[in-house]
């Protein structure tokens, strides 16, 4: 079953300019973009609907910004899984699963596939 993700809104932690690309490439499906990057002049400031300053390693700021995503995502991995694991029992669809981000940011587990 396919999913319908118009009118819902997509948080991005990091807004560098990979972030920017995806950003690009889902103007056309009328999706909501939210970006959460610690640097005030991120380079998706420019075009996403919302835009909020902070950091991405911390639990408060990063499950703060997640409750007003429907789905949230990662531009870099260096993010705070612990957040992304307790948006994710309540419900927030993340992508990709926490416990995948867990694994892509402990490079000698990464060296064991």
């Amino acid at each position: 079953m396919q999913k319908n993700y118009q009118q819902k809104t997509l948080g991005i932690l990091g807004g560098g300019q990979l972030g920017r690309m995806l950003i690009q490439s889902a103007i056309n499906y009328n999706i909501d973009i939210h970006i959460l990057d610690p640097d005030v002049n991120a380079p998706c400031k420019s075009i996403c609907q919302k835009f909020t300053q902070g950091s991405l390693t911390d639990f408060d700021t990063v499950y703060n910004f997640g409750l007003s995503c429907d789905v949230i995502t990662i531009e870099i991995e260096n993010v705070n899984t612990e957040a992304l694991e307790a948006l994710a029992k309540e419900g927030k669809e993340v992508f990709p699963q926490p416990h995948i981000i867990k694994l892509i940011q402990d490079k000698r587990t990464q060296k064991e596939f």
